[in-house]
């Protein structure tokens, strides 16, 4: 069978259906929303189609080709060359997550070594081999609360990603359950309304510590004394600041989730990167995705196998955990062989890096005419909250045309925080990258008044 798009096959699939042209296929995306075509002249040669693409792709600028203080779930760090040599192997690089996990030793013990790191990170006592991203990691959390104790509740934090709260909802959907959101104080969870949602229906409870705000949540240490024991405490968290933060283990986390992306993964337009999933030992069978365990081969040598893998696909229907078909196991590797180059001494000293350029940038920022850094009072790792006396679409703008991206428009995620965005920096940024960023916050402020 031929798949090419003149094919006779392709204009019969086009009747089949009703259609006649490839373009129909499209036309339930609405017309605004879809890109169009290059507009290339007909019949040119490969070198002239190339040369033509580069010249537009000049045109376009990036992480590289300004400095980028942006963040909110994506960070730009240094990747050692050692990351990209190790997931280009190609026994890696090109293994599918194992069927027969058995005869591929070699990922299965890169796997076992990325939940061995990310369980002495987090503090918990399982991680499985990676979910697709955070955002599904957060649905399957709350699928996963309601099997422990099933209740039909689940509160939610009210300032959080639009998307993480659109994924949720679409993810949840059909299995009962009802999201009610709580309300923020100071730039954190409301800890004193928290208490008067926590009814017996509620199942869980999912907190982001940091928070969208770049804030680590006040109450988030006082949350598990105040729930009941059967009430599930889902924390999501950015594992980079786990270098020098408390971990979710310590406080009493159920399920951990979050994004590998910190740790090795390049920011790639937004992906792929893995989700992170981490339970107590007492609740792993009901925990969805995939375990690699270490074992003994039948001549005594140590060897991995896959011990627990609860999907539909291996195990009953009705029994299964999850619909999830598979793990994000290259960049699941990636993030493994970051922290592996860095060692223990050396993420601590990263962190405490970053913690020590967020602290010098938001006290700088802070000391401008007509901005506030941080924008609420708590503390913070790499990322903080500025809000600003003037139009904050209108000044990240500005900034954007005078080469620097400045920062992140928190209103696009929540009318909650009209006025505000965030500055996240890393160790890529130099101190001539931050004299440019408040001289542009500077000039773009002064246009718009």
């Amino acid at each position: 069978m031929h798949y090419l798009p003149n094919d006779p096959v392709a204009e019969e699939m086009l009747g089949k259906m009703g259609l006649s042209s490839m373009e129909d296929l499209f036309t339930d995306i609405p017309e605004d929303m879809r890109v169009k075509r290059l507009d290339l002249p007909p019949g040119i040669s490969e070198v002239e189609l190339v040369r033509t693409v580069d010249k537009m792709m000049k045109e376009s600028r990036g992480a590289g080709d300004m400095p980028m203080f942006l963040g909110c779930g994506f960070y730009d760090h240094f990747i050692p060359s050692a990351v990209e040599y190790v997931m280009s192997r190609s026994e890696l690089y090109t293994s599918y997550t194992p069927y027969q996990p058995e005869m591929s030793q070699g990922i299965l013990q890169a796997l076992f070594e990325y939940q061995s790191m990310m369980s002495d990170i987090l503090k918990m006592d399982v991680v499985n081999t990676s979910m697709y991203d955070y955002h599904t990691a957060i649905g399957e959390a709350i699928l996963m609360a309601k099997r422990m104790n099933h209740r039909n509740v689940f509160l939610l934090p009210e300032i959080m990603a639009r998307e993480k709260f659109q994924v949720v909802e679409n993810y949840i959907r059909g299995a009962g359950i009802e999201t009610r959101t709580v309300p923020f104080k100071d730039g954190t969870m409301d800890l004193d309304a928290l208490k008067g949602m926590l009814t017996g229906e509620v199942s869980g409870v999912y907190i982001e510590n940091p928070n969208i705000l770049g804030l680590f949540d006040k109450g988030a240490m006082e949350i598990r004394s105040i729930m009941e024991s059967r009430q599930v405490l889902v924390v999501g968290v950015n594992p980079m600041t786990l270098s020098i933060a408390k971990p979710p283990g310590d406080y009493g986390a159920d399920i951990v989730v979050g994004d590998v992306q910190p740790l090795g993964v390049p920011i790639s337009y937004g992906g792929p990167t893995a989700g992170i999933f981490a339970v107590s030992m007492k609740n792993v069978r009901k925990m969805p995705g995939r375990i690699i365990g270490a074992t003994k081969d039948a001549e005594g040598r140590r060897a991995f196998a896959m011990t627990l893998s609860t999907r539909e696909q291996h195990i009953r229907r009705e029994r299964a955990t999850s619909n999830i078909c598979t793990n994000e196991a290259l960049t699941s590797i990636m993030a493994s062989a970051y922290l592996a180059s860095l060692g223990k001494g050396g993420f601590r000293e990263l962190g405490l890096q970053l913690a020590s350029r967020g602290r010098y940038l938001a006290g700088r920022i802070d000391e401008l005419e007509g901005f506030r850094a941080p924008a609420f009072a708590g503390h913070f790792f790499n990322e903080f909250p500025v809000s600003v006396d003037v139009s904050v679409s209108g000044l990240l703008k500005e900034c954007r045309n005078r080469g620097v991206l400045a920062g992140y428009d928190l209103s696009r995620e929540t009318d909650l925080l009209e006025g505000t965005f965030t500055v996240a920096t890393t160790e890529m940024h130099t101190n001539a990258d931050y004299e440019k960023l408040l001289e542009v916050l500077v000039k773009s402020r002064e246009v718009l008044l």
